[in-house]
């Protein structure tokens, strides 16, 4: 048998790679279904027409990997697609400064963006140097994830995020992490997720709460983000929750640092 015989014997013994696999999040019918290089591209489209650009570490990148391996291991064709157009959605939420841009696989959330806008009345927003605080991300959380009942994994991103915003050693009474916490522990009797207290309920109004705040850094990210998988069954974090909107402003900031003034 020939190498190249036996990499294509391999190459199709190689799992196909599934929705599921690379968006944890994606269940339903389309987590079962093989990512194909038509459906890599429909996300490309929808990001390069809602954002302006593809994303280097967003959905469509990442769809885009998984079909190319799907293809090289001979189980998708070059012009398969196994979703439709209406499985992937981009939605916008405009904040003070910032669009956030959500990306959705099967109605499941994936991944956000945030991108900066101009500001229609500077006064109403706390920056610091035009940069975006830790409080301003959880502000973002709320819009991105407002729904999502609030566990343990998320109270421990939160309170890893306020003490790095306050710059205190322990959580302020009353305060948004305190809240999380009290909302966590409530959670976790209750039966009905309707009946739950969401993220949104907690960190609306989340920089008014805090009494001090500062820029989001990648030191701040990397702290909230390992709080959050900490206290995660599976060692993950949520797609577009606490850990994912500090670690997006805090590359926001990081490049506006990089840009000549």
């Amino acid at each position: 048998m020939s190498q190249e015989q036996s990499k294509r014997g391999h190459d199709q013994q190689q799992k196909a790679v599934k929705f599921a696999d690379v968006f944890p999040a994606v269940q339903g019918e389309v987590a079962d279904k093989v990512v194909a290089p038509k459906d890599a591209a429909t996300m490309q489209t929808a990001e390069s027409e809602a954002v302006g650009q593809n994303l280097k570490r967003g959905a469509a990148a990442t769809m885009q990997s998984a079909a190319a391996q799907n293809q090289r291991a001979g189980h998708v064709g070059p012009n398969d697609m196994n979703i439709v157009e209406d499985d992937v959605t981009i939605t916008e939420t405009d904040l003070p400064g910032r669009r956030i841009f959500t990306e959705s696989v099967g109605g499941q959330v994936v991944g956000e963006y945030i991108q900066r806008a101009p500001l229609a009345a500077p006064s109403t927003v706390q920056v610091s140097g035009g940069q975006i605080t830790i409080g301003e991300a959880l502000e973002a959380t709320a819009m991105t994830a407002g729904k999502k009942p609030v566990e343990w994994t998320d109270a421990a991103a939160i309170q890893a995020a306020e003490i790095r915003a306050t710059g205190r050693p322990s959580i302020v009474p009353g305060g948004v992490a305190a809240e999380a916490q009290s909302a966590a522990t409530l959670n976790a009797r209750t039966m009905r997720n309707e009946d739950k207290t969401k993220l949104g309920d907690i960190l609306a109004g989340a920089t008014a709460k805090l009494p001090d705040d500062k820029p989001a850094t990648l030191r701040d990210a990397e702290g909230v983000t390992d709080a959050e998988m900490r206290n995660d069954r599976y060692l993950t974090t949520h797609p577009t929750g606490v850990a994912a909107s500090v670690a997006a402003a805090a590359r926001l900031n990081q490049d506006d640092s990089n840009i000549p003034k």
